[in-house]
């Protein structure tokens, strides 16, 4: 019996660097995972969406999928938008068998992406006791989005982190150049801005022209297609295979 079809539910974006770190990513989980059948779909702004993948995949005989949404946090999208959209697809398909994974948010694996990519912008390992980080993420207004957001920002300052302060480029408060300047404030030598998004767009944009209007030292990547990524995401596959949970078929 053939494992379920992982499909890869992104939000899209107008900008073109958005679906081709999807794209980059998917090819890193299949390499992780040879044999395993892994597509990609998008909400709006780009192809394929998610209603085109799950018809061909219905008319090529698929019978399961586990639908992983590209979410760091379960906000509007992970709750409302991508339930929506399945159980809509799968009452077209009612011989395919539709599971939701969750989010990929919070996890360990997320945490050391984001070292890796402060590493890579230069940041050493003795660096860390002097450097305020400046977790950004796209923000939202769920208040459960919010609070893990928070809450991980408070885990992550006990790491060693002279402090971690949490920021939003978008529906909440505070901004990331609001961030920089009250880690400044606080006197702290050297500030480091780790955007918590997974690809470039209008949102990662905003983050760093706030990171670099308050004068912050350092600037991560956005975490993209990070190995640690990958495997969070066969990780979050798996727990959905294993668990059966959220069973969207008609």
């Amino acid at each position: 019996m053939s494992a379920p079809t992982l499909l890869i539910i992104a939000h899209g974006s107008r900008d073109p660097r958005h679906a081709a770190t999807v794209d980059a990513l998917r090819a890193r989980v299949r390499s992780l995972r040879p044999g395993l059948r892994v597509e990609a779909a998008f909400l709006e702004f780009n192809a394929p969406r998610v209603p085109q993948v799950l018809a061909r995949l219905a008319a090529e005989d698929a019978t399961e999928v586990i639908a992983l949404p590209l979410l760091l946090t379960r906000a509007f999208h992970a709750k409302t938008d991508i339930p929506a959209v399945l159980r809509e697809a799968t009452a077209r398909h009612p011989r395919l068998s539709v599971r939701q994974a969750e989010v990929l948010g919070p996890s360990p694996l997320l945490m050391d992406a984001l070292e890796r990519r402060l590493h890579e912008a230069g940041l050493r390992p003795a660096d860390r006791p002097s450097t305020g980080v400046v977790l950004a993420s796209a923000g939202s207004t769920d208040p459960e989005a919010i609070a893990v957001i928070a809450e991980i920002a408070r885990e992550w300052r006990h790491t060693g982190w002279c402090a971690v302060r949490p920021a939003f480029a978008s529906a909440s408060l505070p901004r990331t150049e609001d961030a920089v300047r009250a880690l400044r404030a606080d006197g702290v030598a050297r500030v480091a801005v780790a955007p918590y998004v997974i690809a470039p767009g209008r949102l990662p944009d905003r983050i760093a022209h706030g990171a670099e209007a308050a004068g912050a030292d350092l600037l991560a990547p956005v975490l993209g297609p990070a190995p640690e990524l990958a495997r969070l995401l066969l990780r979050r596959y798996d727990e959905a295979h294993g668990a059966g949970r959220m069973l969207l078929s008609a």
